[in-house]
């Protein structure tokens, strides 16, 4: 099988990168000079500026682990990492400048354009050197050569996901495990060798760059024993633990006091996700507002007018962390709708709501109070649609997953609602698509539901 080309070379190669990223910034500095203030020739102070820029990007982008090996990563988490950089220099430029009072001698365009210019050349560099790297590894270069240790299921779902992304260029070599009876099989085309006779003869031998060990989490002793195999020998070691078997949602790998944690489930909305939801939620909920005062205006005429009562319903609902909120309506039906029967779960063709309101809810009108919701903090934008508490206490034991549905706020709309599940539809089939939004989220996904909603509540036959 071909050897990698670039690995002998790593830390050449991680070095080239550290003296790009600098050059970079001071080449964005000049052209940007020369695309607004009409000259190559810089003056001295604007010099000594690229200068320390340039020094500042040589040492702050380690601090975000910008020159590490990437194998396997997405790119994703290499721009998010380089954007966090840039914005650690953006507040340490701010911060120099006024320090030092001499906001003056800069133009703020300029200084503006090294940054968004800066961001954009170093990242413009590490997708031609993926594109690059990921040509070689689909041609059969720059490989790292994996040996599996364990044949059973989570080794064949380790092959099939490697197979599955050649990109990543990683090779398997070959299976090792303790069962006789699977010394000589094939799995994805690559033979399976009995552990000891074999592993130790192949890393030896140079055949191996790395050894994935894919064991069942109770096998903790045959595991040390094979990390005493080969400590002797310079070969990387990766454990991939038999977690697959449980119910992931968002699962991770951290460090919590020095130790290794995995978490199995937790919320997408942490860090840098939180702010960035919240700022989505409250500068959009306050522009749909703005754009729906005067309507929101007519409609509550309409309900005072069309029955006794209060213009807006408040419904006890839950959100976020099993919360409690009044959720806002404009109320479409009577007041004493539910005088006689208490809460019961809405059906389609019941005959509760008035004639306003049965037009309301057709066309999803009545939420219109929820953005009020938003900007109190209780609900999102996007996000699963809320349940009164009576019916969280039924459903947490019979639907799976129900309760993971929390570990978000609730939404005004959501993944399942554009797909036509609303109202009186399979609860069971709405979970799942909630807890893949939760799995899947990001603000482009948000934008992506909040455009389909517009569509959705013309055509829903199930709206609420």
């Amino acid at each position: 099988m071909p050897r990698s080309v670039l690995k002998p070379h790593a830390t050449l190669f991680a070095t080239i990168l550290r003296v790009c990223d600098p050059a970079l910034s001071l080449a964005v500095g000049v052209a940007a000079h020369r695309a607004y203030l009409g000259s190559f020739a810089l003056p001295e102070h604007y010099l000594l500026f690229l200068g320390a820029g340039a020094l500042a990007v040589a040492a702050v982008f380690p601090l975000f682990r910008l020159y590490e090996p990437q194998r396997g990563a997405g790119l994703g988490e290499d721009v998010r990492r380089l954007l966090f950089a840039w914005l650690l220099l953006a507040a340490l430029t701010g911060g120099t400048i006024f320090a030092t009072k001499t906001g003056d001698g800069y133009s703020r365009v300029w200084v503006s354009a090294w940054l968004l210019g800066g961001f954009a050349a170093t990242a413009a560099l590490r997708l031609s050197v993926r594109i690059a790297l990921r040509a070689l590894r689909l041609a059969g270069r720059n490989l790292r050569h994996v040996g599996i240790v364990g044949a059973g299921t989570l080794g064949r779902t380790i092959a099939g996901r490697l197979s599955a992304s050649p990109w990543a260029g990683f090779a398997i070599f070959a299976f090792y495990d303790d069962d006789p009876a699977r010394d000589g099989e094939a799995i994805a085309g690559r033979p399976v060798h009995a552990l000891d006779a074999r592993l130790q003869a192949d890393v030896a031998a140079g055949s191996i760059d790395q050894v994935w060990i894919a064991l069942p989490l109770r096998a903790e002793a045959r595991i040390r024993e094979i990390l005493t195999m080969l400590r002797e020998h310079a070969v990387e070691i990766r454990f991939v633990p038999d977690i697959y078997g449980f119910h992931l949602l968002n699962h991770s790998v951290t460090e919590v006091a020095g130790l290794p944690v995995i978490s199995l489930t937790e919320t997408p909305m942490s860090g840098v996700n939180r702010v960035v939801k919240a700022a989505e939620d409250y500068v959009l909920a306050t522009l749909f507002l703005a754009l729906a005062a005067p309507f929101m205006a007519l409609i509550a005429v309409g309900v005072k007018l069309s029955s006794p009562g209060p213009v807006f319903y408040r419904q006890e609902r839950v959100t976020w962390n099993g919360e409690r909120f009044a959720m806002l309506k404009f109320r479409t039906m009577p007041v004493d709708a539910e005088a006689a029967s208490g809460p019961v779960w809405s059906r389609r063709g019941e005959r509760r709501a008035t004639p306003l309101g049965g037009f309301l809810r057709r066309t999803s009108l009545d939420e219109l109070p929820q953005f009020l919701n938003v900007l109190q903090g209780q609900m999102s934008l996007v996000g699963p649609r809320p349940e009164r508490p009576e019916f969280v206490e039924q459903f947490r034991q019979r639907i799976p997953g129900y309760m993971q549905k929390h570990l978000v706020k609730a939404g005004i709309t959501g993944w399942a609602q554009v797909n036509d599940l609303r109202g009186d539809t399979d609860l069971a089939q709405r979970i799942q698509y909630d807890l893949y939004y939760i799995e899947h989220w990001s603000l482009w996904f948000d934008l992506r539901i909040l455009v389909l909603t517009l569509w959705h509540i013309l055509k829903s036959r199930n709206a609420r």
